[in-house]
């Protein structure tokens, strides 16, 4: 079994309208790597201008920020470990998910469910941190450090990434920083309004891998059956 770059624990929506949505806004399904026309939506231009990050990583809500593995760490020791996790934690059903601007990007977050999905989360990445290898300085320059508060810059030194444990914020991101992200928003909220699932359960922990032309594919899905 050929490693990844970096893996990563995300939540991804199963095969429904809602994925299929996602994944065409986009321009790629993450699960074969297959590039998808984008939709035209009225009054916002080139969609493919404004989704490159977004495409690149996968529709996905992380649960576990990308991180490269320890040199004796394989993926299959990844793999058993969140089918370990999975079987014990319980899925999180939440109202369901609204539009939101996010510092400049769109995003859809959830309703009704952020205590329980702060638990999820922490659970993850405190059940996984045994497994990544520690940042390098040229990775912990990337996170920016002389913008994030104090509280942030020690989670990151502790958990390899700055918006865990109570700074974390569950959301499913649609495009890259916009200047003007208000038409995009009234565009993706018709867009979406038909498929968004209500209510909204994160029933899957995901494992995401990069490849070596920098994109992220779904490489398992282990349902939540705690």
């Amino acid at each position: 079994m050929q490693m990844m770059t970096r893996y990563a624990v995300y939540f991804a929506p199963r095969e429904s309208a809602f994925s299929r949505h996602a994944a065409a806004w986009l321009g790629r399904n993450s699960e074969t790597g297959e590039a998808l026309p984008q939709p035209a939506l009225a009054g916002i231009g080139d969609p493919h201008a404004m989704t490159a990050e977004p495409r690149r990583y996968g529709f996905h809500g992380t649960i576990r920020a990308p991180f490269r593995a320890k040199p004796a760490v394989t993926e299959t020791t990844i793999r058993n470990r969140l089918a370990e996790l999975a079987a014990r934690l319980a899925p999180v059903t939440c109202h369901g998910l609204q539009l939101e601007i996010l510092d400049g990007f769109l995003a859809l977050t959830p309703l009704g469910c952020e205590a329980a999905l702060m638990d999820l989360a922490a659970t993850v990445v405190e059940g996984t941190d045994d497994l990544r290898a520690p940042l390098t300085g040229a990775e912990i320059a990337r996170r920016r450090p002389e913008r994030l508060s104090a509280r942030q810059r020690a989670l990151l030194d502790r958990w390899g990434y700055p918006f865990v444990m109570e700074e974390f914020r569950f959301h499913l991101t649609l495009t890259d920083r916009l200047a003007e992200p208000g038409p995009v928003r009234v565009a993706l909220a018709a867009h979406f309004a038909p498929v968004l699932p209500r209510p909204f359960t994160i029933e899957d922990l995901c494992l995401f891998g990069e490849d070596a032309t920098g994109c992220f594919r779904l490489l398992h899905r282990y349902a939540l059956a705690g």
